[in-house]
């Protein structure tokens, strides 16, 4: 059974940092591309940072230079480091897993986990 489950989110100050992770499982392949994806409240759902199976990555205008995600492949987890936040950043943020290729579009993802809020104040 695949599951993805979030962790790391929390109430910070502007200008603090959170690290988010989402741990895998059901996969039978430990090499998977991955991708972060926030949603505001009255806003779409809108993607952050993704990863490919060989280690690429990609961001959202808003997110370069200030966050960064990475995976460990043995560990089936990907991570997003996020640095310099601001109110605008408050939202539940995702991870997903797309079977084929990589990349930000999120019709693309085939599993979602549940989310973790992130609030900046």
């Amino acid at each position: 059974q695949v599951q993805l489950v979030e962790s790391g989110g929390d109430s910070v100050q502007a200008g603090g940092s959170l690290r988010l992770s989402c741990a895998a499982s059901g996969f039978l392949d430990t090499r998977i591309a991955m991708g972060w994806f926030r949603q505001a409240p009255g806003r779409e759902r809108e993607g952050v940072a993704a990863i490919s199976t060989t280690g690429g990555t990609d961001y959202s205008d808003f997110a370069k230079g200030r966050f960064t995600i990475s995976q460990d492949n043995a560990k089936n987890t990907v991570y997003l480091q996020m640095n310099s936040l601001q109110p605008e950043d408050t939202a539940m943020y995702y991870c997903a897993v797309r079977r084929l290729g990589w990349g930000l579009s999120e019709k693309r993802y085939d599993y979602w986990g549940q989310g973790t809020q992130v609030t900046v104040s």
